[in-house]
C-alpha cells in the first residue's frame, strides 16, 4: 500500500479547501433546503426525505470511496469529491419541482461521500497519539464553513424574498452561490496540491480480487468488532438527532414560532459555532483522560436540549438549547472517530473510515425521515413527541455503549 504522508503544508491547504467545500454544502442544506422543499409543496415526510436523500448517497458510497482512496491514492480520490462539490450544484438551477430537487440532492451527496472518508484517513494517518485533537481541529476549521453557510442561506433568502413568500428564482440565486463556493474549493485544491499525486498501488494489488479483499477487510474490521460497532453507533445515533434538527428546526422556527428564515439559520449557526470552539478542547481531553466517559455523557448533552426545543417559542431560550446541543455534539464527535481509529489497523484506515462514515450517515439520513414520519403521524403540528422519542434513542444508545465497550483501545 502507498504510504505517502501529506506534509503540514498540505494539511493546511486542506483546511482552506474544506472550509470552502463545507460552506458550499451548508448553504445548500440548512435552512434553505427544507424551505425550498416546502415551497415546492412538500409535506413533513417529503421534507424529511429531501433533507435525508443526500446522506443516503453516503450510506452506499462512503465505503467504496474509502477503498478507492486506498487503491488509487487519497489525492486523486479527493479531487473526485471536490469535482462534485463544484459541478453538481449547477443542476439546482434547473429544479422546478420536488422530484427534481430529490434527484439533485442525491447526486450532491456524492461530494461528501467521496471527500469525507479520505480527509478523515489523512488526518488520522499523521496524528499519532493526538488523533482526537487533530481530528477535532480539522473538523472545527472546516465546520466554520457550516457556521457561515447556514446563516448566509437564511439571510439571502430573507433579503431576496423580503416580506413575501420565497419564489423559485430566489432559491436558484442561492444555489448559484453554492456552485461558486464549490468551484472555489476545487480551484484552491488544484493550486495547492499540484504535483502531490501519490503513486497507485502495484499492479498486482489493483486487481478486482485484491480490491474486493481490501474492501472486505475494511468492512470486517468495523462490523465484526463489537467495540468498533458500538462506538460507530454512538456517532450514528447522534447524527440521527442532528439530521432531525437540521430538517425540522427551521420548519419549527419559521412555521410554528413565526421567526424569519435568517433567525432560523442563526439557530443552526449558534449550534455550529459552539461545536467549533468546543471540539478541539474536547479532543484534547479525550486524548489525555480517555474517550469512553466523554462519549457516554456527551449523548445526554445532546438528548436533553433536543427534547426540550419544541417546548419553547422564546428565541433566547431556543438559542441556549441549540448551544447546549452544540456542546454535546462536540463531545461525541471529538471522541468517536478517534476511538474507532484506536481499534483499527493502519493499513485499513481508508476503508475503515469509509465504513465508519457509512454508519453515521445511516443515522443522519434516518433522522429527518423518522422525525418527519413521527410529526406527520401525530397530526403534522406536534414536534414534541417526535423529538422526545429520538432523545430516548440517544439515551438507549449511550447505555448500550457503556455496557458493551469495556476493553481498553488497542494501541494504534
Amino acid at each position: 500500500m502507498n504510504k505517502t504522508v501529506p506534509s503540514t503544508s498540505t494539511l493546511n491547504s486542506l483546511y482552506a479547501v474544506g472550509f470552502l467545500a463545507r460552506a458550499s454544502y451548508a448553504l445548500a442544506r440548512t435552512p434553505v433546503l427544507a424551505l425550498f422543499a416546502a415551497a415546492l409543496g412538500a409535506g413533513p415526510e417529503a421534507i424529511g426525505f429531501a433533507v435525508a436523500i443526500s446522506t443516503v448517497t453516503g450510506i452506499f458510497f462512503k465505503m467504496p470511496a474509502g477503498v478507492l482512496s486506498d487503491v488509487i491514492g487519497k489525492t486523486r480520490t479527493l479531487f473526485i469529491g471536490l469535482a462534485v462539490f463544484a459541478l453538481v450544484p449547477l443542476a439546482y438551477l434547473l429544479v422546478s419541482n420536488y422530484v427534481g430537487l430529490v434527484v439533485v440532492r442525491f447526486l450532491h451527496g456524492f461530494a461528501t461521500a467521496v471527500y469525507g472518508p479520505v480527509v478523515m484517513a489523512v488526518v488520522v494517518s499523521v496524528a499519532g497519539n493526538r488523533r482526537a485533537e487533530m481530528l477535532s481541529w480539522f473538523s472545527s476549521i472546516t465546520i466554520v464553513g457550516n457556521l457561515i453557510g447556514a446563516p448566509l442561506g437564511g439571510f439571502l433568502l430573507t433579503q431576496l424574498s423580503g416580506d413575501g413568500k420565497p419564489q423559485l428564482i430566489h432559491f436558484h440565486i442561492i444555489y448559484g452561490v453554492v456552485a461558486a463556493l464549490g468551484m472555489a474549493s476545487l480551484l484552491v485544491a488544484t493550486w495547492a496540491l499540484r504535483g502531490q499525486w501519490e503513486a497507485p498501488l502495484p499492479k498486482d494489488q489493483r486487481t478486482l480480487k485484491a480490491v474486493l479483499q481490501q474492501f472486505r477487510s475494511g468492512v470486517q474490521e468495523i462490523l465484526l468488532n463489537r467495540r468498533v460497532l458500538l462506538t460507530s453507533n454512538m456517532e450514528g445515533i447522534q447524527n440521527l438527532s442532528v439530521g432531525a434538527l437540521e430538517a425540522f428546526m427551521p420548519i419549527y422556527a419559521v412555521q410554528v414560532c413565526g421567526f424569519s428564515a435568517f433567525q432560523a439559520g442563526m439557530l443552526w449557526g449558534i449550534q455550529i459555532l459552539v461545536t467549533v470552539f468546543s471540539k478541539p478542547y474536547m479532543g484534547r481531553i479525550s486524548d489525555r483522560l480517555g474517550r469512553k466517559p466523554l462519549l457516554f455523557w456527551g449523548m445526554f448533552a445532546c438528548a436533553i436540549p433536543f427534547a426540550l426545543i419544541p417546548w419553547f417559542q422564546n428565541y433566547g431560550v431556543l438559542l441556549v438549547l441549540a448551544a447546549v446541543f452544540g456542546v454535546g455534539e462536540a463531545i461525541v464527535t471529538s471522541s468517536a472517530a478517534a476511538l474507532v481509529a484506536d481499534f483499527c489497523s493502519e493499513s485499513n484506515l481508508g476503508s475503515a473510515m469509509g465504513t465508519f462514515g457509512t454508519i453515521f450517515d445511516v443515522g443522519h439520513a434516518t433522522g429527518p425521515v423518522l422525525a418527519g414520519f413521527l410529526i406527520s403521524w401525530s397530526g403534522g403540528e406536534d414536534f414534541r413527541l417526535s423529538f422526545a422519542l429520538i432523545s430516548v434513542i440517544l439515551v438507549l444508545a449511550a447505555l448500550a455503549f457503556r455496557i458493551g465497550v469495556r476493553e481498553k483501545p488497542l494501541s494504534g
